[in-house]
């Protein structure tokens, strides 16, 4: 049976890649994102391949956005069966002049439109009783950090949270919710094509990943498209760190 699935910020970079694969997959997706050239762009890509799916104008710091995404991509693509709750924002400053427009931006596109969204999606998935899943994009900023993120850092700790405790409370209705942690993930050759860039690493860049490369955004979707399928059904509540090993290797500067 075709699933449909719903993916936050996928007009570029991980949400890009994720939309692709889940329509080579045979699903239906639904994207939203603030950029509508992107987004439009990466609807055009998954019908030339034969997918179906649609596009829609969301900023997921807006609850009214969020609920007008679902109330479309359910009209139009019936029940949702799989959320990946992608997009994200940072705002980086000194810790010290950080605003608290700025700090609340980011947990509201980031924390709080995270939960909204899956509160949405299991909502949905419990009343057309579908064993559904949800996987939110977290990032090894939640485990360790550089400074002056301290606004983003927040929101992916805050993300591993929600995915453990939501993973608790909705297990009961056959819904599954786990996090992937990226980290050094190079997206500029996966935007919006009249803005994409051709990756340039130096060899140290790569050295500091033990497989010798530094991550591209298809490491990520295939992680979330086997995350939302039968064969990772006994994986709920957790958080699978894909970041070539960088965060276990020991660096010291010269």
């Amino acid at each position: 049976m075709s699933r449909t699935v719903m993916i936050s910020g996928a007009g570029q970079g991980i949400g890009r890649a994720a939309a692709i694969r889940f329509a080579e997959a045979g699903c239906r997706v639904s994207i939203c994102d603030v950029d509508k050239e992107a987004g439009r762009e990466v609807v055009r890509l998954i019908r030339k391949i034969g997918g179906e799916a649609l596009f829609m104008y969301a900023d997921m710091g807006k609850q009214a956005d969020i609920e007008q995404w679902f109330k479309v991509t359910q009209a139009e693509l019936g029940p949702m069966h799989v959320l990946v709750n992608n997009a994200g924002i940072g705002r980086s400053a000194p810790v010290l002049e950080l605003s608290a427009a700025d700090w609340e931006r980011v947990l509201a596109v980031n924390l709080t439109g995270t939960f909204l969204a899956s509160q949405l999606a299991a909502r949905s998935m419990k009343e057309h009783g579908l064993r559904g899943s949800i996987v939110n994009i977290a990032s090894t900023r939640a485990l360790m950090s550089e400074t002056d993120t301290e606004a983003y850092s927040a929101t992916k700790g805050g993300i591993l949270a929600l995915t453990h405790a939501m993973a608790v409370s909705l297990g009961p209705y056959g819904i599954r919710v786990n996090a992937v942690s990226p980290g050094w993930i190079e997206t500029g050759d996966w935007q919006l094509s009249t803005r994409s860039v051709s990756p340039q690493h130096t060899d140290r860049d790569r050295l500091q990943h033990p497989v010798g490369r530094v991550g591209i955004p298809d490491d990520i979707a295939g992680a979330c498209l086997y995350l939302s399928g039968d064969s990772a059904g006994f994986i709920t509540g957790q958080n699978l760190v894909i970041d070539g090993g960088m965060t276990v290797k020991m660096i010291y500067e010269e």
